[in-house]
């Protein structure tokens, strides 16, 4: 890790955290990832070494702890979680352009994934299907399969009655799951529809619950 030679403390705190993903691996374990597997999901493009030296890291710094093969946050770690959160706050109020390459739909569905209300999701077995226009035929399908209290991601048809289903553009799920354009702004200009009963069409914007950052005010 690089040092300032400071001592001022923001110095020193930087000298471990502004290393490329370093914050990205303490968002992952804020928002619940414990598995080595699990943070890949949710950093899909960053390297296993990388993320094994990044995790090695921020043990040796006390900030996460090993408990069978899982990775916990210490209490200096959980310390971070305002922090993260206001600066993904400033992010969607002052760094608003999205490239291309931003739009990642297995990151997506990950981090909807981890925001579904169970309780607003009807008992039994629910399966959203996403159909995304935009990208190519490898990453256009995905499933959301929510049962109990659980949610999983799929990639392959899981072979489940879809009950209601999501088509449109990835930028546009993108934007409104980041709160740069609401639902019904994104199913009234035509770039997103929902698919099903009318019921579900209605209730399934509630069904995830999103991040602090996307009702952050914008300028």
């Amino acid at each position: 890790m690089g040092a300032y030679y400071q001592f001022c403390p923001v110095a020193k705190a930087m000298e471990l955290l502004d290393e490329r993903w370093t914050m990205l691996v303490l968002r992952e374990l804020l928002m619940g990832s414990r598995r080595f597997n699990d943070l890949r999901r949710g950093l899909p493009r960053m390297s296993p070494a990388l993320l094994s030296k990044r995790l090695h890291q921020l043990t040796v710094a006390g900030l996460v702890r090993v408990d069978g093969g899982l990775y916990v946050l210490t209490d200096a770690g959980r310390e971070l979680g305002p922090i993260l959160e206001a600066i993904g706050v400033w992010g969607a109020r002052w760094i608003g352009e999205l490239g291309d390459p931003d739009l990642d739909p297995k990151l997506l569905l990950w981090d909807m994934h981890r925001r579904v209300d169970h309780d607003a999701v009807p008992d039994g077995r629910s399966v959203v299907h996403f159909e995304f226009t935009d990208v190519g035929a490898a990453t256009r399908y995905w499933w959301l399969v929510i049962a109990g209290r659980q949610a999983d991601v799929c990639d392959d048809d899981p072979g489940f009655p879809v009950t209601v289903a999501v088509q449109g553009t990835l930028r546009r799920m993108v934007e409104i799951w980041r709160g740069d354009v609401s639902w019904q702004r994104g199913l009234r200009d035509g770039a997103l529809r929902i698919v099903g009963p009318e019921s579900l069409r209605r209730a399934l914007p509630g069904w995830f619950a999103l991040a602090s950052y996307a009702t952050a005010a914008r300028p």
